[in-house]
């Protein structure tokens, strides 16, 4: 007796080069994508078109790039998992992402959809594959926002050591600066430090892009990676610590509305530029000496 086969779509191409397309491969495209789309579409306007998430494209970008390559060669290890576990983790996650974007918080929801993409990335290439991606699917999670309560525990340590160090460094100087908790005082002028000053967002964009960096230079060798890693939140917060001297000098030469306009971006900008390339500038730096001293203790090792 003839069996009926599973429903498959094919395509036009004849012969040898036709391909097989399962239609439970279509439908689950077509799930994901519109259990996605409008996630990232609210992600997208409320996050990327702001100073906090400008590195979302590039990182959303490379990783993806950084998937694809790195898939290329662990695909062969790739088996389904078992499916009592994915089931009960989507069972879990998939109200609470509803619940998410029913009250429209960006920060959980993106995180939430993600990890509900893990699972169902998990559940068609197994746990090894996972794990050998697991850069990649880290990597890309920073095209997220931070949450809040995160961001404020954060900043608030951060906003006050910028600011104290600021009116301590300016007052050497001789300026007339002076200052309580965030709020600085120079001359006639008032300014706030905030969120946007105070760190969290060059510490986000400059951890995605250097961690990039650090991975596809140095993956091989992760103590120094490490080490590299360990610079990126103090180049972050030293280069915002002259952002906001140049913001309060900015106030007091040229006025307040000079300093809050073009310039106030061009700033962040700017630093943001110039701790990128203090990273890059410490790999030169320390890569020589890593391997005169370190480098040879580990091939006496071997």
């Amino acid at each position: 007796m003839a069996t009926v086969a599973d429903p498959k779509i094919t395509s036009d191409l004849p012969g040898p080069a036709a391909r097989v397309i399962p239609l439970g491969l279509i439908v689950l495209v077509l799930g994901v994508a519109s259990f996605c789309i409008p996630t990232m579409m609210f992600v997208v306007r409320q996050s990327w078109t702001g100073e906090e998430g400008a590195h979302g494209p590039i990182v959303l970008v490379t990783g993806l790039w950084l998937l694809y390559r790195q898939w290329k060669e662990v695909k062969e290890l790739a088996t389904p998992a078992p499916s009592a576990p994915v089931w009960a983790l989507l069972a879990i996650l998939i109200p609470l992402e509803i619940f998410a974007r029913i009250t429209q918080i960006v920060e959980i929801e993106g995180y939430l959809m993600y990890f509900t993409l893990l699972v169902v990335l998990y559940s068609l290439v197994g746990l090894e594959v996972m794990k050998r991606l697991w850069f990649p699917l880290f990597y890309i999670a920073f095209i997220f926002p931070p949450p809040d309560t995160l961001v404020a525990v954060v900043t608030v340590p951060m906003k006050m050591w910028l600011s104290e160090a600021a009116i301590w460094f300016l007052d050497l100087l001789g300026y007339p600066i002076g200052g309580e908790g965030v709020r600085i005082y120079i001359g006639q002028y008032e300014l706030l430090v905030a969120a946007a000053c105070s760190g969290i967002n060059s510490i986000i964009s400059l951890s995605a892009i250097s961690l990039f960096y650090i991975y596809m230079r140095h993956q091989a060798r992760w103590q120094y990676a490490l080490l590299l890693v360990l610079f990126i939140i103090p180049v972050a917060l030293v280069a915002n610590f002259f952002r906001v001297l140049i913001l309060i000098l900015l106030t007091y030469h040229a006025g307040e509305a000079a300093a809050q306009g073009f310039l106030h971006n061009f700033a962040g900008i700017l630093m943001f530029g110039i701790a990128l390339i203090s990273i890059f500038a410490l790999d030169l730096l320390l890569k020589p000496v890593w391997d005169r001293y370190v480098g040879k203790t580990e091939r006496a090792a071997s």
